[in-house]
């Protein structure tokens, strides 16, 4: 009976240790917000944004025959998101309005297992963003906080773009 029991006892503790288990060490960058209150106050693991070290924005113009239109193309960086695995940044591009290219600057990288998410998702976003020509597309499953960053990210660079 006494060695059912501290079976029994052996096996829930050591369930909970093994669940309570975390993969990941967060980033010095999100450590220092979370430490600061800058977060949300809920566990979605993203932080208000960041301003940009810098205005991430310029302008240039398109070759065309002058006579009647004139194509613009802009490139806008996006805040820098701070997630609960590191910093995500997008930056875009946007031809007459219309968004053609879209591109990550800053990505969490601290291990092996962030890069093989962001090597998944990252395309998946960028896709997504092409069709819906908005920062109104879906997280990727299994990315999460990397898809937040980068929904946040793009909605400021859009932000900025004025569109």
């Amino acid at each position: 009976m006494k060695r059912a029991i501290l079976t029994i006892v052996g096996t829930v503790a050591g369930l909970v240790l093994l669940l309570s288990f975390k993969t990941h060490q967060a980033s010095n960058s999100g450590a220092a917000g979370a430490a600061a209150g800058t977060g949300s106050g809920t566990d979605s693991g993203a932080a208000a944004p960041a301003p940009s070290a810098s205005s991430g924005e310029s302008t240039g113009t398109g070759s065309g025959t002058g006579k009647t239109t004139r194509s613009t193309t802009r490139t806008v960086t996006g805040n820098t998101i701070d997630t609960r695995w590191g910093p995500v940044q997008v930056q875009v591009t946007l031809k007459d309005g219309k968004i053609t290219k879209v591109q990550a600057v800053q990505l969490p990288s601290e291990n092996p297992r962030d890069r093989e998410i962001n090597d998944f998702a990252v395309p998946q976003l960028d896709q997504e963003t092409l069709s819906a020509q908005s920062a109104r597309i879906d997280a990727v499953s299994g990315a999460t906080y990397t898809s937040e960053g980068y929904i946040q990210s793009l909605q400021s660079a859009l932000d900025k773009a004025g569109k």
